[in-house]
């Protein structure tokens, strides 16, 4: 019998040709972005996060990999339709620290989930909601809600 996880979030999701934004960068620069969690409110430090983005325009130019390295905080909200989790904590990404909140939904509609948003604070936002297939998310804890 393993550990329950009354609230947390898993995902594989991946995204082509998004509309980012990059700070010091002018406008918006399109990418795919890649997003794997395995998150559990009961065990935040085992829990992992990363974001991966691919510049579509001028391939590895802005490329990069985020990876948490302390996840603080999870909460799940039961909505209508599905499940939102949202994520805090810190990540690096290019050797520097920064604090993000990702917000997952699973079962937008039917046959999609969504990153709601990323926001990697001073680095990186999504700029908005990403629709993904459904099932690349999957919301733990919000049926005990």
């Amino acid at each position: 019998m393993g550990i329950l996880c009354p609230c947390g979030v898993s995902v594989n999701a991946f995204s082509k040709r998004n509309h980012v934004e990059l700070k010091g960068k002018c406008g918006t620069i399109t990418g795919d972005l890649t997003y794997l969690a395995d998150v559990c409110i009961t065990t935040l430090g085992k829990s992992t996060l990363s974001l991966k983005f691919v510049d579509n325009e001028c391939p590895s130019k802005n490329d990069f990999l985020f990876t948490a390295n302390a996840i603080t905080s999870v909460v799940c909200q039961k909505e209508k339709l599905g499940c939102s989790v949202t994520v805090r904590g810190t990540g690096i990404v290019n050797g520097k620290q920064y604090p993000f909140t990702a917000v997952f939904k699973d079962h937008v509609f039917p046959g999609h989930d969504s990153v709601r948003s990323f926001v990697i604070i001073g680095f990186f936002d999504q700029n908005g909601a990403v629709f993904v297939p459904q099932g690349s998310i999957t919301a733990i804890g919000c049926q005990t809600l």
